[in-house]
């Protein structure tokens, strides 16, 4: 994956999405699309097939960020950051066994969304090159 990966953003606040959209466009990455919610992120996800999903872990409706996050694990090859504001213990304990990528605290910065996205990067070539071996 280059800076050319595309993302997808799951984030229910739409201001938000937004300014992390114009963000990462700045940053020359590809957004695909915003989700605002779990099940219209699994649908993105089979559309656009991205490659690497920001993810918000409290969202509106039945299907929170993780377990959103599980799903989409079980069904597609796409790297998981999550975005979070809470700091809670379980929430994050939770948020490990779907194995993401990352994770950025909110309010966040330019420097750790693109640290963390760089880190997916090379996580996922790392993990490709393993399996080629």
């Amino acid at each position: 994956m280059t800076v050319n990966s595309k993302i997808l953003i799951v984030e229910d606040e739409i201001i938000v999405a937004i300014d992390l959209q114009q963000r990462l466009e700045n940053m020359n990455y590809n957004v695909v699309g915003i989700a605002g919610n779990g099940d219209e992120a699994i649908r993105k996800t089979e559309e656009f097939k991205p490659d690497i999903i920001l993810m918000d872990i409290m969202l509106k409706g039945d299907l929170d960020g993780i377990k959103t996050a599980q799903i989409i694990h079980d069904l597609h090859n796409s790297s998981v950051i999550y975005l979070s504001g809470s700091h809670d213990k379980n929430v994050l304990e939770r948020a490990k066994t779907t194995e993401p990528h990352g994770y950025i605290n909110k309010p966040f910065d330019d420097t750790g969304i693109q640290n963390a996205i760089q880190i997916a990067i090379n996580n996922t070539k790392m993990s490709q090159n393993i399996l080629k071996s």
